[in-house]
């Protein structure tokens, strides 16, 4: 696995970007530049680069438009009021998403020195993720699904799938525990995009409201955490080179009582208007090579509102009560036929 300590075109960007960051940037007491504020990182940027672009790093004019063109014929589409009369779904087919009202996937891709993206990562050269290595795809393929296809009744008493059998069957995502895409690297999805910071000189908070999750990050000379207490979003210890704050973390966790080997490492740096670039780059051994990227979080006004998920968690009794009538449903169905 290749490691990286910054990719090197981001590392020119960047370093021209932090030039002009304001010299009145906001400071702790002890000088070091003061991330504390509200961060809207939504943005039209993909995260990984589309393969037409190849190692093409920045989009012309033309293609921003186009870009802009896109979302909002998405939007456009998806904002259309649905026919009252319209016939229900195939048995086994999908019903659909949420409207575009929920969405917010931002209105324009992210500057950074002046230059337009064609991806967040950067790294490898051609901005897509690596393969995963033969036993990261085995894991991969072994781990609990997001989804799963309906074959029909009772399927997985057929087939000796266990997607229903109870909580922990399901991804700490569905069980609204943690949300990793969200959380580190933080990297943008399709709503909650806010992300609030909280620092002293000897903490920094990352309050990621997707789960109502606070990652807590050790400033200063400090220690790792013995590798019992891993957890999901691990153990972040932070570094100062210059006004950039450099993050390491391990101690990761990818499922309960699962430890990953991973670290992941990010860097904070102010940017003129009291925003930030974040950086990261990620070496994890389910992957042929590291990877990594960086992005712009500009500040806003705005504040997290609040993630319900489950909203009680109806939704995981509804579906493990369903899948227990579709089971009894089963076996009276193997009783008629004997």
């Amino acid at each position: 696995m290749k490691l990286l300590s910054i990719m090197p075109v981001g590392a020119l960007a960047l370093a021209a970007s932090l030039a002009a960051a304001q010299a009145d940037y906001p400071r702790t007491p002890s000088g070091k530049p003061d991330f504390s504020g509200n961060y809207d990182i939504s943005t039209l940027t993909p995260f990984q680069r589309p393969a037409r672009f190849g190692n093409r790093l920045y989009l012309n004019e033309e293609e921003v438009q186009a870009l802009r063109d896109r979302e909002m014929g998405i939007r456009a589409a998806d904002s259309a009021p649905g026919d009252p009369n319209r016939a229900p779904p195939e048995q086994g087919g999908s019903i659909g998403s949420y409207n575009d009202f929920w969405f917010d996937r931002g209105d324009e891709p992210f500057v950074l020195n002046g230059e337009y993206r064609t991806s967040i990562l950067t790294y490898p050269e051609n901005g897509r993720m690596p393969p995963r290595t033969p036993a990261g795809q085995a894991r991969a393929d072994a781990a609990p699904r997001f989804a799963w296809e309906d074959l029909g009744g009772a399927w997985w008493l057929e087939t000796g799938d266990q997607p229903f059998d109870g909580p922990e069957n399901q991804q700490v995502q569905v069980r609204c525990i943690f949300h990793p895409a969200s959380t580190i690297p933080v990297t943008p999805r399709v709503y909650n995009n806010l992300k609030t910071i909280v620092q002293t000189d000897d903490y920094l908070m990352l309050y990621v409201e997707w789960m109502h999750w606070a990652r807590i990050v050790r400033i200063g000379d400090q220690e790792p955490r013995p590798a019992a207490l891993a957890t999901f979003d691990g153990d972040s210890i932070g570094r100062w080179e210059g006004d950039t704050l450099v993050v390491e973390t391990t101690n990761f966790l990818d499922r309960p009582y699962e430890p990953a080997e991973r670290r992941v490492t990010e860097r904070f740096s102010p940017l003129e208007g009291g925003g930030l670039v974040y950086g990261f780059t990620v070496e994890d051994a389910d992957f042929t090579d590291s990877y990594g990227g960086e992005m712009v979080w500009p500040k806003t006004d705005q504040i997290p509102y609040e993630y319900a998920c489950h909203e009680g968690n109806y939704a995981m009794e509804m579906m493990l009560k369903g899948a227990r009538v579709k089971e009894v449903e089963h076996y009276l169905q193997q009783q008629s036929e004997d």
